[in-house]
C-alpha cells in the first residue's frame, strides 16, 4: 500500500512538473512560419492565429508559464484546446476534469497521462506510434486527442462513440493515433477540440468539422453527427484564421475580425442576446465594427480581445469567468475589468497588461495574460518560405546539404505542404474554388528558376516529388487539394524528370470523373501564358515519350495508353470550351508523322495514337487514316519460298438508271469481311475504272437520295437535310446510308449530303447546342435566342408557350412530364430551350440515327476516323464545298508542258473566268466528285498533254483516279473553251481507267 502511494505522489510530482514547462519548438522555423496568413493591421496574426495560447475545449485545463508571460500570450486557463510548439520546453493540454494529459517533451516526444479523477496519477504512456512524426500542434476534447504532424497530417486517437475522431467509423475507443484521411492533402493551419467535436481551418480559410451535432457545433445547418470531416459550406469565402471550441459551441475568427458563433447557446455563449442555439455560423453583431483579434472558448462562455480597444470582452455562464459582480449569464459580450486596475497579478513586463482571478466553480479561469500588439503566429506545417530558398540556393555547399535536405524532406514529401506552399499572398487564396486555385503561379516559376539552376537540389526535390506521387489523394474534398496538380507539372519541366511528370499524369488520370473536372475548371480559369506553358509541358514529355516507340522493335511491348497524350487531350478540350484560346496548332506534334510511318511499316493498328487527336494537323489525320484503311485491306499469301502481299478488292458492279437498287442489293448480301476490301466500282456498257469511278458513286447515289422525290431525308430553308421524325415506315433505309457513306470515308472519297455540324457532333459524342439548330432551321433557332434575351416576364407570359412541341400534322409532344400545363418563365425558359434543341436533334431521331451509326461503323471497319474532330469529320466525309481557286492553282504538276506556255495561260484565263457552278462541273469532272479532299491546299492534279495530232478536233479527257486532265495543244483560246465547257458540262460516263 505504502508502495502504491509512494507511486501516486511520484507520478503527481511529474504531473505538476511538466504544467511548470513552456512550448517546444523546432530550431530554426520562426522565419518559416511567417507571412503565409497575415495581419497587415495589427488585428489578425500571421498564419490565421491569433495570439491565444489556449483556446477552450469542453473546460480542459492549461497553466501559464513565467515564458508564457514573457510573450504576452493570452490564455484561458482551465481550457487547453489547442496548444501550438514554440521553444525547446515541454508542452501540454488536459481535459477539464484532468483526467486526461497530453505532454509533448522538449525531445519531441508525446506522451498521454490516463486517470480515473484528479490526482490518482497513472504511469505516462508515450505514444511511440508518432514518433516518426514532428509534431506542431495538439489539442484535446473531453475524452479524445488531436495531433497535427509538421508534415501537414493531422491523427486522432480516444474516445469516438460520436464520431469526434473523424476517421469514418464509430468504433467506440481508438487507442492508437489514426490518420484522418478525409483532411489529406489539405494545408491545415490549426486544429481545435470541442466536448465531443472537432474543428479545423486550412491555411486558406475553409473549415471542416465532424462529431457530435446535438446543438449544431459543426455548423452544417443541422443537428446529425458526422463520423468524418465535413466542409462547413456557410463559412465559404469568410476568410476563417482561427478556430475555437467549447463543450457544445464553437467560434470561429475571420481575418477581417469578425467572430462567428454556432451550437450551444443556453448560457448565452454564443452572444447573440440570445439563448438559441445555432445550427449555422453567424456572426456576433454586437461587435461588429470592434475587428476581434482573439478569441477563446471555456466550456459555456465565450471570451474575446479587441486590440484597437484594448479591451477583453466575455460572454455566457457566469460560472468559470473572470471575478465579477454578475450573477447571471449575460448574453451579450461585455467588457472586462482592465488587468491593471485590479492589481491582483505581479507585472513581469510594464508593456503587458494582466488579470488573474479567482471564481468558484471547476472551469474557473486561474489567468488572462495578452500583449497590445497582436504577432504571434501558431507553428504550422512545413510551407516554403522565399528567404529561406534564396538562402540555401545561393549558400550552397556540402557543408550546408544535410540541413537543405531536411528543409526539402518535409514539403515536398507532403500534398498538405505542397498545397500550403506557393499561396497568393494579395489573400487571393482566401477565395480557393473551383474557378480560383489561390495558387501564385508566377512564384511556382520563380522557384522552379532557382532550383534547376542546382542540380543537387532539383534532383532531390524530383526525388520527393516521385516519391509522393503513387500516394496523391484519388478522391480529393476541396479544391485545396488541387494545387498539386497545378504545381508539380511546372517543377517537373526538365527532361530527366519526365518519368516522373509521366507519373503525375497518371495520378490525374486516377482521379474520380466530377474530380477531374474540377481540375479541368482550375485549368481553364489559369492565365493564358500560364496555360500555353502547361500545354507545351505535356506536349515535350509526349513527344519525348512517342520517340521511346521509335527505339521499340517488339509489337507487344507498345503502350495501350500514353499518359501525358491523354492529359494534352484533356488540356485541348478544356481550351475549346474555354473558347479557343490558344490556337489548334498549339497542340500539334508534327515529329509523329515518323513515327505513324514507323508504326504502320511494322503492320501495327494505330489505334493507340487516334486517341489523341489534338496533336496531328489534319493532313496527318488523313494520313493516319488512310494507313490504317490500307492496312486492314492487304493480304498476305504465304508460300514456302516468299510471302505475297495483295489490295483485297470488292467488285461492285452498277447499273447508272437503277443505281441505288444495285447499290443496296451489294449492300444487303455483303458479309462482314467484305467491308474490309476497296471497291472497285464499274459501270455497265461504260468505259472505265479505278478510284475516280469510286467516287462518281458516291457522288451521286448521295444526289439521288438527298432528292426530295425520293422522301428519305426531310428538308428546310436552310437547304440542309435531317432525319425524319418517325423511320418506321424506312425499314433498314438508314442503316444502308449509314453504311454509305462509312464505306465513302473507308474507300477515300466523299458524299455530297447537306447534313448539318449537329451530326457530326453525335457522332463524336459531342452534344449539339442551339447553335447548331439554328444552323438546321434558322428562323426556329432565333425565336429560342430571343426568348432567352428577353427581359420582361410579361411578354414571355403574353406568348402563352407551354412545354410543348408542335410536330407536322398537328400532334403534340410534351417535353418533359405534364409539359403541356408548364407555362414558360424567365426561371425556366433556359430548361425549356434546352430541351427543345434536345429533342429536334436527339430525342425524335433517335432511331434513324442509331440505324445510321450502325450502319458507319459496318461501312468504316477502320477505327482511325475517330483521330477527326466533328468539323474535321464533317469536312472529311463531305469533302471540300468552299474553294480558293487560286492556291488551287499553286498545286499543279505538268507533263510535257511549261507553266508558260500559251495553252495553260489559256487554260488558268478560262477556268478563272467560270462561273462558280462550273469550276465544280470541272472538279467532277477530272475527279469524279465536285468536291475535293478538305483543305485545297493538300490537293494536287496534273495537267498533260497527249501530243496529239490536230488538238484542235479532240476533247478534253480525264484520268479520274489519278486526277490528270488530258489538255490537247489547242491553237486558240476560244477553241479551248468550247471544247472545254463541253467537257465538263457533259461529264458523267466520262471517266477514264
Amino acid at each position: 500500500m505504502a508502495g502504491a502511494r509512494q507511486r501516486q505522489r511520484r507520478a503527481k510530482r511529474r504531473l505538476n512538473g511538466l504544467r511548470s514547462g513552456t512550448t517546444r519548438r523546432p530550431p530554426d522555423d520562426r522565419d518559416e512560419r511567417q507571412g503565409n496568413r497575415g495581419d497587415r493591421d495589427g488585428a489578425v496574426m500571421c498564419r490565421g492565429a491569433t495570439a491565444l495560447r489556449a483556446g477552450g475545449t469542453a473546460g480542459g485545463d492549461g497553466e501559464v508559464s513565467s515564458s508564457d508571460r514573457r510573450r504576452g500570450l493570452l490564455v484561458c486557463s482551465k481550457v487547453a484546446e489547442c496548444v501550438w510548439l514554440e521553444g525547446e520546453e515541454e508542452v501540454r493540454c488536459w481535459n477539464c476534469d484532468e483526467t486526461h494529459v497530453l505532454v509533448c517533451s522538449c525531445d519531441g516526444k508525446l506522451y498521454e497521462y490516463w486517470t480515473t479523477a484528479p490526482g490518482k496519477i497513472f504511469e505516462p504512456r508515450l505514444v511511440k506510434e508518432l514518433g516518426n512524426h514532428d509534431i506542431v500542434q495538439i489539442a484535446c476534447g473531453d475524452h479524445h486527442s488531436m495531433a497535427l504532424s509538421r508534415g501537414g497530417n493531422l491523427f486522432t486517437w480516444g474516445r469516438n462513440n460520436r464520431g469526434q475522431l473523424g476517421v469514418g467509423s464509430l468504433d467506440p475507443i481508438i487507442s492508437e493515433p489514426r490518420l484522418v484521411k478525409g483532411l489529406k492533402g489539405i494545408p491545415l493551419a490549426q486544429i481545435a477540440a470541442g466536448g465531443a467535436h472537432s474543428v479545423v481551418v486550412s491555411l486558406s480559410g475553409a473549415v471542416y468539422s465532424w462529431g457530435k451535432n446535438d446543438f449544431g457545433q459543426l455548423g452544417l445547418r443541422h443537428t446529425y453527427d458526422r463520423d468524418r470531416p465535413s466542409y462547413v459550406e456557410a463559412l465559404e469565402h469568410w476568410k476563417a484564421v482561427f478556430i475555437s471550441c467549447g463543450a457544445d459551441h464553437t467560434a470561429v475568427l475571420s481575418m477581417d475580425g469578425l467572430l462567428y458563433t454556432f451550437g450551444a447557446g443556453g448560457a448565452g455563449q454564443l452572444g447573440h442576446n440570445s439563448t438559441r442555439n445555432e445550427l449555422s455560423p453567424r456572426v456576433v453583431a454586437e461587435l461588429w465594427g470592434a475587428r476581434v483579434s482573439q478569441v477563446a472558448c471555456g466550456r459555456q462562455h465565450t471570451l474575446v480581445y479587441v486590440s484597437s480597444l484594448d479591451k477583453v470582452y466575455s460572454f455566457g455562464s457566469y460560472e468559470g469567468q473572470l471575478k465579477s459582480e454578475r450573477k447571471s449569464n449575460h448574453l451579450v459580450p461585455l467588457p472586462i475589468d482592465s488587468p491593471v486596475d485590479n492589481g491582483e497579478f505581479c507585472q513581469e513586463n510594464t508593456s503587458q497588461n494582466m488579470a488573474k482571478t479567482t471564481a468558484e466553480g471547476k472551469d474557473s479561469i486561474t489567468g488572462l495574460l495578452f500583449k497590445k500588439r497582436n504577432s504571434y503566429p501558431l507553428n504550422g506545417i512545413a510551407t516554403l518560405e522565399r528567404k529561406e530558398v534564396k538562402t540555401w540556393i545561393n549558400n550552397f555547399s556540402s557543408r550546408h546539404w544535410g540541413n537543405i535536405k531536411k528543409y526539402i524532406t518535409p514539403i515536398f514529401s507532403s500534398e498538405a505542404c505542397i498545397n500550403g506552399s506557393f499561396l497568393d499572398k494579395r489573400g487571393k487564396h482566401f477565395r480557393t474554388s473551383k474557378e480560383n486555385s489561390g495558387v501564385d503561379m508566377a512564384k511556382v516559376l520563380r522557384f522552379y528558376k532557382k532550383i534547376s539552376k542546382n542540380a543537387e537540389v532539383y534532383q532531390e526535390v524530383q526525388k520527393e516529388i516521385n516519391n509522393l506521387l503513387p500516394s496523391l489523394s484519388s478522391s480529393p474534398i476541396s479544391p485545396e487539394n488541387f494545387r498539386v496538380y497545378l504545381i508539380l507539372p511546372f517543377l517537373l519541366q526538365q527532361q530527366n524528370a519526365f518519368s516522373t511528370l509521366k507519373q503525375l499524369a497518371k495520378a490525374i488520370l486516377r482521379l474520380r470523373q466530377k474530380d477531374l473536372q474540377t481540375l479541368e475548371c482550375l485549368w481553364s480559369n489559369l492565365e493564358t501564358d500560364y496555360f500555353k506553358n502547361l500545354v507545351v509541358i505535356f506536349k515535350e514529355v509526349s513527344l519525348y515519350s512517342l520517340n521511346q516507340l521509335l527505339n521499340c522493335f517488339v509489337p507487344e511491348q507498345y503502350p495501350q495508353e500514353i499518359e501525358t497524350l491523354q492529359i494534352l487531350q484533356i488540356l485541348y478540350q478544356v481550351n475549346s470550351r474555354a473558347g479557343s484560346r490558344l490556337q489548334d496548332n498549339h497542340f500539334y506534334i508534327p515529329e509523329t508523322i515518323d513515327i505513324i510511318r514507323h508504326i504502320s511499316t511494322m503492320g501495327i493498328e494505330l489505334t493507340m495514337l487516334i486517341k489523341y487527336p489534338c496533336i496531328f494537323e489534319v493532313k496527318n489525320k488523313m494520313l493516319i487514316h488512310f494507313l490504317e484503311c490500307n492496312r486492314l485491306s492487304l493480304y498476305i499469301n504465304i508460300h514456302p519460298s516468299t510471302i505475297q502481299i495483295f489490295q483485297k478488292q470488292w467488285a461492285f458492279p452498277v447499273r447508272r438508271e437503277c443505281l441505288l437498287d444495285d447499290i443496296w442489293d451489294h449492300l444487303r448480301k455483303a458479309k462482314k469481311n467484305q467491308f474490309t476490301h476497296f471497291l472497285e466500282v464499274y459501270f455497265e456498257n461504260e468505259e472505265g475504272l479505278g478510284g475516280g469511278l469510286r467516287r462518281e458513286l458516291f457522288t451521286v447515289a448521295a444526289k439521288a437520295l438527298c432528292d426530295p422525290q425520293s422522301g428519305v431525308f426531310r428538308h428546310f430553308p436552310s437547304r440542309l437535310v435531317w432525319f425524319p421524325r418517325q423511320a418506321s415506315s424506312h425499314g433498314d433505309t438508314f442503316l444502308l446510308v449509314g453504311t454509305l457513306c462509312g464505306m465513302a470515308l473507308y474507300n477515300h472519297c466523299w458524299t455530297p449530303f447537306p447534313f448539318p455540324r449537329a451530326l457530326f457532333k453525335k457522332m463524336r459524342d459531342v452534344e449539339p447546342t442551339l447553335e447548331d439548330l439554328e444552323e438546321l432551321m434558322p428562323a426556329v433557332g432565333r425565336s429560342l435566342k430571343n426568348i432567352l434575351k428577353e427581359e420582361s416576364e410579361r411578354r414571355l407570359e403574353s406568348l402563352h408557350m407551354t412545354f410543348v412541341q408542335m410536330e407536322e400534322g398537328g400532334s403534340v409532344v410534351e417535353l418533359k412530364e405534364n409539359g403541356a400545363n408548364i407555362l414558360v418563365t424567365k426561371h425556366n425558359r433556359k430548361e425549356f430551350v434546352d430541351l427543345y434543341v434536345n429533342y429536334v436533334l436527339n430525342e425524335s431521331v433517335q432511331k434513324p440515327f442509331e440505324d445510321f451509326m450502325q450502319g458507319f461503323l459496318r461501312g468504316c471497319p477502320a477505327e482511325s476516323w475517330k483521330v477527326f474532330l466533328p468539323a474535321e469529320l464533317q469536312a472529311v466525309l463531305l469533302g471540300q464545298m468552299n474553294y480558293d481557286w487560286h492556291l488551287l492553282m499553286k498545286n499543279v504538276a505538268y507533263v510535257n508542258y511549261e507553266e508558260s506556255h500559251q495553252t495553260i495561260k489559256d487554260f488558268w484565263t478560262v477556268f478563272h473566268e467560270l462561273p462558280e457552278e462550273k469550276k465544280k462541273n470541272f472538279l467532277a469532272f477530272l475527279t469524279g466528285s465536285d468536291r475535293i479532299i478538305p483543305y485545297v491546299e493538300y490537293f494536287v492534279f496534273t495537267i498533260e498533254d497527249p501530243q496529239y495530232e490536230n488538238p484542235d478536233n479532240l476533247y478534253p479527257s480525264a484520268r479520274t483516279c489519278s486526277r490528270v486532265l488530258i489538255l490537247p495543244r489547242y491553237s486558240s483560246k476560244e477553241i479551248l473553251e468550247e471544247k472545254l465547257l463541253f467537257a465538263i458540262e457533259h461529264s458523267e460516263g466520262f471517266g477514264l481507267l
